[in-house]
């Protein structure tokens, strides 16, 4: 089995049509994609148009999540945008994504944890900087599905493969479309990052799963000149270099 995973867009259809692209190239057996699908100042309703119609199943961010369930004055600048772009119809599709997938009997599906949207699986950030987080912790995290081979998330969108001793494979593809946001203070201490877009395939071979991490070129000055036109010129590094200045 060949499966491509992709997380994280954030309304980056140039990251987006980027990645299909390769992907349709390497012929996977499917494609799963692991949430925080639109918040960002790019768009929105043309991102959720393409996965609709290429079928893609989603596991539901947690900002997905919240342009339904957080009052306007809570929400950042990317998800006013957002919810601005979509309308009612879309934000109820993004609320009613599942918060897991089981994709088979192996392969588990989550954004943040099994358990939470929005915590890290295999992060802390208590320091003020994005670290790897114990062993203990990310055990304590995975709760039930540590009994599966294989867990997939997302939300930091920070690439990675971790094997847990005697537990899961846990693939993280890194985001799609969003290195960094201005919109969150922890992007500005977070170490320096690139701007590709990422995804990963997860391959079954000899009962045991490997995993392959792509970062892509794609017209980032494109993308850059969107965010800027409807948010800041903040958005210009994150999206070029993968950095906040």
């Amino acid at each position: 089995m060949r499966l491509a995973v992709i997380s994280d867009i954030h309304a980056n259809l140039a990251a987006l049509e980027a990645v299909l692209d390769d992907i349709a190239g390497k012929s996977p057996d499917a494609i799963i994609n692991l949430g925080d699908n639109v918040s960002g100042p790019l768009w929105p309703r043309e991102t959720l148009e393409l996965l609709e119609a290429r079928g893609i199943p989603s596991v539901r961010g947690n900002h997905d999540r919240w342009l339904r369930e957080r009052p306007v004055e809570r929400l950042g600048d990317s998800d006013r945008f957002a919810l601005s772009e979509l309308g009612e119809p879309w934000v109820t599709k993004l609320h009613e994504l599942p918060a897991t997938i089981d994709v088979n009997a192996e392969v588990h599906a989550v954004h943040g944890t099994p358990t939470d949207d929005n915590t890290y699986l295999l992060e802390d950030t208590d320091s003020g900087r994005m670290a790897p987080s114990p062993r203990d912790a990310v055990i304590e995290r995975l709760g039930a599905a540590i009994t599966r081979p294989v867990v997939l998330c997302g939300h930091s969108h920070r690439q990675s493969v971790t094997q847990i001793p005697g537990g899961p494979l846990i693939l993280n593809p890194g985001t799609v479309g969003c290195p960094v946001s201005p919109d969150n203070k922890l992007a500005l201490s977070l170490e320096f990052r690139s701007p590709h877009a990422r995804y990963a395939i997860l391959t079954r071979r000899f009962g045991q799963w490997g995993a392959e991490l792509f970062a892509l070129p794609y017209d980032w000055q494109r993308a850059a000149a969107r965010a800027e036109t409807v948010a800041s010129s903040a958005w210009h590094d994150a999206l070029t270099i993968g950095s906040v200045t």
